[in-house]
């Protein structure tokens, strides 16, 4: 459980290659408390030197574990979270996971599938999971890794904004679902992060490092706030966003 200065003791990290996600494990593991990690993600080069980061952060005195997960092969997903956490307490989850299409797929469906499988999908699947045994345990904090593409639909990434949109609409609503039950779900909105992701990319303005949102994270654990927008100025923006008409909107260079 979070000791008494709100300092989680245990995480777990859906989407272990994520550069935000490393950064996040690095902030938590700031005030010492943070004693056991598990990182769950695909066996790459990425995922080797998270765990590297993570050993690093927490010290000799704590203990990282490594798991395969797929975010597509939904089958696994119960058996393989049910045995983290068998293995031991969990205070926060942090879903960090996503593709993003360089281009818009209206020539592949098997591939726009497969990004709103990722995407959304298999995060659907895992927040089941990690809910489920988080009210069990009676605590616990699952913060999901959305976007303010999700806010308003552009029509140059209009397939990934989809995506967000329907997982920030599935977090949010989790969230309601378990008031009173001592688990919180909290909903992170970053605008364009610079990241492995999206290098190469045009950066839009309100452009942010992935320390930033990893700040955000480690401040929402047992703080008050349900859904933070990065950089906080992101929040007046996207509100007026909201309400520019869509013959307008679609031209606009964003």
């Amino acid at each position: 459980m979070l000791n008494a200065f709100s300092s989680p003791q245990s995480v777990l990290v859906l989407g272990a290659s994520s550069d935000i996600a490393r950064a996040a494990v690095a902030r938590l593991a700031g005030p010492g408390t943070l004693r056991r990690v598990v990182l769950a993600g695909r066996p790459s080069p990425a995922r080797d030197d998270a765990e590297a980061d993570a050993r690093r952060a927490i010290g000799a005195g704590g203990v990282v574990t490594v798991v395969d997960f797929d975010a597509t092969a939904i089958g696994t997903h119960e058996a393989l979270l049910d045995a983290v956490y068998d293995a031991g307490d969990i205070d926060v989850v942090l879903v960090a996971f996503g593709v993003l299409p360089q281009a818009p797929t209206l020539e592949d469906p098997v591939a726009a599938a497969g990004v709103v499988t990722t995407n959304f999908t298999g995060a659907v699947s895992a927040l089941t999971v990690c809910a489920r045994r988080s009210r069990s345990a009676g605590h616990g904090t699952i913060v999901v890794l959305s976007s303010v593409a999700g806010e308003r639909i552009r029509t140059s990434n209009f397939l990934y904004g989809a995506t967000k949109a329907g997982l920030d609409a599935f977090a949010t609503g989790l969230g309601d679902s378990l008031v009173g039950t001592g688990v919180s779900v909290v909903v992170i909105r970053p605008g364009f992060v610079r990241t492995r992701m999206t290098a190469g990319l045009k950066e839009a303005p309100l452009t942010v490092d992935k320390e930033a949102v990893a700040a955000a994270v480690a401040g929402a654990v047992g703080g008050p706030t349900r859904t933070v927008w990065v950089p906080g100025t992101m929040r007046p923006v996207m509100s007026a966003l909201r309400h520019v008409p869509r013959t307008v909107f679609r031209r606009l260079p964003v």
